[in-house]
């Protein structure tokens, strides 16, 4: 007997769960009530020494929401994402409703598609600059949803936050709290369901990079490489602050890792100046008259490499039959 072709919202969970998250830790549970899903923080996987306020944990749940959106558009359906902030419940970061969608345009097949192929490339990448008109896509895919990408290099800011990342890194990198709460969540088996497996981590720089690599993301048992001096780097900004534009923010930053994979550029995000506190005022200051940064990401050409794994859905899913439903 075969098994049942997934249905929309399988699918979508299945897209969910690819999302990005700090060490691979996946801090995000879903509730399906009928034509509802909520999207929840699950605290027990935020990182209480780098992300104690949950600021990348909701980051990346927001990443988890465009995923779900993005696949019940391309399946057809309407998904209306509503993102909240409610002090009565705060681990309650967004609900989608589905709807039957008919007549409605379904999102651009190529990010759909991107969303098995989105990895992390930890690696060194080539010189080849990434093409204006990539970045202009890039640009516009943080526009859609209503955040700003800003590139870098080339500009004032650039020397002054890579300075900050790499200050950062030597504190975190000094922190036996970090490195032990780092250590907790690296160095997997490659088939580990979360965590970052050794086979995703990166090389050893071979002369000390401008935007460093995480110390628990080296492998020292491959070659030493050098990595890019001048990376091109970005950031993602929201004008608004606070929880809900951290899930905003994470929507945001999705679409625009989504729009460069389908555009064959490889990205990860550089996210330490933002983890520790004397770096995290001095970047939230240069970049006060824009908005509120959520994250750095370091764009470019490279070749792929291995992609993590991801909880079971089932593992993060609750199905409310219609007699549990409520509505909120």
């Amino acid at each position: 007997m075969t098994a049942p072709f997934p249905s929309a919202v399988d699918q979508a969970l299945a897209a969910a769960v690819r999302a990005p998250s700090p060490h691979n830790t996946q801090p995000w549970r879903f509730v399906v009530a009928g034509p509802r899903i909520e999207v929840w923080l699950d605290r027990s996987r935020v990182l209480t020494v780098a992300d104690p306020a949950a600021r990348e944990a909701r980051l990346s749940c927001g990443a988890a929401v465009y995923n779900l959106a993005l696949v019940l558009r391309d399946n057809g359906l309407g998904a209306q994402v509503r993102v909240l902030a409610k002090p009565a419940e705060p681990d309650l970061l967004a609900v989608i409703r589905i709807d039957g969608g008919a007549g409605r345009a379904r999102p651009d097949r190529q990010l759909a598609e991107a969303v098995f192929r989105r990895h992390t490339n930890r690696r060194p990448l080539s010189a080849q600059p990434v093409s204006e008109t990539c970045r202009a896509r890039l640009r516009s895919a943080a526009l859609a949803e209503g955040g700003v990408l800003e590139f870098l290099d080339g500009s004032s800011r650039y020397a002054r936050v890579t300075a900050l990342a790499r200050q950062a890194e030597a504190v975190q990198a000094a922190d036996e709290r970090f490195r032990a709460e780092s250590a907790r969540w690296t160095g997997r088996p490659p088939e580990s369901p979360d965590g970052v497996p050794t086979v995703a981590f990166g090389p050893p720089a071979g002369v000390p990079a401008v935007v460093p690599l995480r110390s628990s993301h080296q492998n020292p048992a491959i070659p030493t490489r050098q990595f890019e001096q001048d990376p091109c780097l970005a950031v993602v900004l929201t004008r608004e602050h606070g929880v809900a534009a951290d899930v905003r923010a994470g929507l945001v930053l999705q679409r625009v890792l989504l729009t460069a994979t389908a555009d064959g550029l490889a990205t990860s995000c550089v996210s330490q100046p933002f983890e520790t506190p004397g770096t995290r005022g001095p970047l939230l200051e240069l970049f006060r008259e824009i908005g509120e940064p959520h994250t750095l990401v370091r764009v470019g050409h490279g070749l792929p490499v291995r992609m993590t794994a991801r909880r079971p859905v089932a593992e993060v899913t609750i199905v409310q039959s219609a007699s549990d439903t409520s509505p909120r």
